[in-house]
């Protein structure tokens, strides 16, 4: 998944921000800890960046809910090697 900071949520204040991003890192660690999310980076000075999730639907849509409003996602799917070899394989 591709993630962005709603940038109109972002307090001006820098400690206000600073509080506001820890909030949000102790969310993302929290989903490192129980195994939802497997890799997590942000674009260097973007505010923007990438999330590697591997669940259900239905445990990602909850993942994603506690971040709202203030990140916005997009949901790119992946097929495995083995996916996609059963694909070619049905050709």
């Amino acid at each position: 998944m591709l993630w962005k900071l709603n940038r109109s949520l972002i307090p001006i204040n820098p400690q206000e921000r600073g509080e506001g991003f820890s909030l949000l890192m102790s969310l993302v660690q929290q989903d490192i800890e129980v195994g939802l999310t497997k890799d997590w980076g942000c674009f260097v000075g973007e505010g923007d960046g990438y999330t590697i999730v591997e669940g259900t639907e239905v445990e990602i849509s909850k993942m994603v809910q506690q971040y709202s409003p203030y990140c916005e996602f997009s949901t790119h799917p992946v097929a495995s090697v083995d996916q996609m070899n059963e694909v070619i394989r049905s050709l």
